[in-house]
């Protein structure tokens, strides 16, 4: 018989530290506030991060800090090196390294090489004229004849993608925000510049980025017009919605640069690199910017962020696009971000929140890659709905409201309940407090063992105790309409997983035999028997098969 040992009795492993990690991401304007502005800060976020810890991830991702004017809430640089005066100074993100490498957290950052603010030097620089040092740094081209855009490209927030400077007589691209304007990937220069800014936070003690939107890098040299969309009866809000992205992302030569990028963190040793690839085509780009060893370690996927219904068909084709193979890259998983709508929210009835985000704990804890949690799921905190009036988000309040505002998963951490503005700041939050979190608040449900934040530490220390959990292989067992079954597989350890996701009980059996013994279990789940939204892992004594 074979004998299940621990991780901790097994042979050393030669994967890297981020193959499996759970990582925490942070949302840097609403974690917590120090200095009540009533925006978070460093500062709020180093004095937190003994929290972070105790939930037992392996690091933490920190949305975008640096100087900017805020369009776009920092994911528009004005300075790729500079730390924005509202979140604090530099000195300030020295001591978050230093506090997180303390307490073991590796320390992950955004990086947005697709573009700029239109505040950046270097935009000014390249608008000024046509013939200086910067003026083939962003995408410039000549209007048509008759004075219209370059092309036919549309913006993902809304309208067309060109802008027309009369500074230089031409129009630029941005594929997000006018004050966005895209960088020219193509240009050596350009790329030479990006990994300076890469290699400064590398110096200052970074483990890693999560490159974003990194498909619109580069953009087709012929200006090509994108071909219509096929007709769907999905709704359509924008006019982005309405083309088939074929020409202004997705450029066949953005591997290469990532193949500098990668050659350049590989040069500082054990460091992780994750791209978001949102998009019709964001499996094949995905797979394609993670190919071979030689490009970034992982892709962050899209598969549930906006799914409106989390089913067992949904997850088991996510997990097989992803097969454990040579020269396939390492997923990465996400339920919740900062762009997209709370889960709970989307996938489950108020009155069965409870019982369902215990379920998503553990399926989440399962999975096979890398899994991203964001601030505030660990409590179960539900989308807020914003008032028009309060909305900050420049896409929701373009396209209002037909387009539901990023705004209600951003609102602040409720950290105590009772207390003005939940104990996030002293004064005025930068976007109202859900209505409904403080009862949801972290010293609440520190002070209750059979809280969801106690249920998502134990979850946590599962996938850390169980190597099959957090790097095993994965095989799907069973796909019905409402149940999930799969193997999770790594050395002499075998885990069965399985889950109910609908609010009915189920019946079901492992067909492969006997030998099971439950390990965890949520909402009274047995090894035939799964109520409403219960789950299992269960360990087999002798898993040879």
């Amino acid at each position: 018989m074979n004998e299940y040992r621990p991780l901790a009795e097994q042979e050393a492993v030669t994967l890297a530290w981020w193959q499996g990690a759970a990582v925490y991401q942070i949302y840097p304007r609403s974690f917590a506030d120090s200095n009540g502005d009533g925006i978070g800060d460093l500062a709020g976020i180093t004095a937190r991060l003994d929290y972070v810890a105790r939930l037992g991830v392996d690091a933490i991702w920190l949305s975008p800090f640096f100087t900017s004017p805020m369009r776009d809430f920092g994911y528009d640089v004005a300075d790729y090196c500079g730390v924005d005066p509202i979140f604090g100074t530099i000195d300030d993100f020295d001591a978050l390294i230093a506090r997180a490498h303390g307490l073991g957290l590796k320390v992950l950052i955004d990086q947005v090489y697709a573009h700029t603010s239109d505040q950046h030097a270097w935009f000014a620089e390249s608008r000024a004229s046509r013939t200086g040092a910067k003026a083939d740094w962003y995408v410039w081209a000549d209007a048509k004849a008759d004075g219209s855009p370059p092309s036919n490209w549309q913006s993902v927030f809304g309208g067309p993608a060109w802008t027309w400077d009369a500074r230089r007589g031409q129009y630029y691209l941005h594929n997000f925000l006018s004050s966005q304007p895209q960088l020219n990937g193509h240009n050596p220069a350009v790329q030479d510049a990006l990994l300076g800014v890469a290699r400064f936070w590398l110096d200052r003690g970074v483990d890693g980025f999560r490159v974003d939107a990194i498909n619109f890098a580069m953009h087709d040299l012929e200006l090509r017009d994108n071909p219509p969309a096929p007709a769907s009866d999905a709704p359509r809000s924008r006019p982005f919605d309405f083309q088939q992205k074929l020409y202004n992302q997705g450029h066949p030569d953005i591997p290469l640069f990532l193949e500098r990028l990668r050659a350049l963190t590989d040069s500082y040793g054990d460091r992780f690199t994750v791209a978001e690839v949102g998009g019709d085509d964001g499996e094949r780009e995905m797979k394609l910017f993670t190919a071979g060893g030689r490009r970034l370690d992982s892709a962050y996927g899209f598969d549930f962020l906006y799914a409106e219904r989390l089913t067992p068909a949904l997850i088991a084709d996510a997990l097989r696009s992803w097969p454990d193979a040579d020269g396939v890259g390492w997923p990465s998983w996400a339920f919740e971000n900062h762009d997209a709508p709370r889960a709970l929210s989307r996938w489950c009835a108020p009155d069965w929140a409870e019982a369902f985000a215990r379920m998503k704990a553990m399926l989440l804890t399962s999975l096979r890659g890398n899994i991203f949690l964001y601030q505030g799921e660990e409590l179960g905190l539900p989308q807020v709905d914003i008032a028009f009036e309060d909305l900050q988000d420049p896409e929701a309040i373009a396209n209002w409201p037909r387009t539901l505002s990023r705004d209600g998963a951003r609102t602040p951490m409720p950290w105590t309940a009772g207390v003005p503005q939940l104990g996030f700041t002293t004064g005025k939050p930068w976007l109202p407090m859900g209505a409904d979190h403080s009862q949801l608040a972290v010293d609440r449900q520190e002070a209750d063992s059979t809280s969801l934040l106690h249920h998502s530490r134990a979850m946590l220390a599962l996938r850390r105790a169980h190597p099959a959990l957090a790097r095993g292989n994965i095989a799907v067992r069973a796909v019905t309409g409402s149940l999930l079954a799969f193997t999770r597989r790594y050395g002499d350890e075998l885990l069965l997983c399985v889950f109910n996701l609908s609010d009915e009980a189920q019946h079901w059996h492992d067909e492969s035999g006997a030998g099971w013994t439950i390990v965890a279990d949520v909402n009274g789940a047995s090894l035939t028997e799964l109520p409403p939204y219960g789950a299992y892992i269960a360990r087999r004594e002798d898993p040879g098969e």
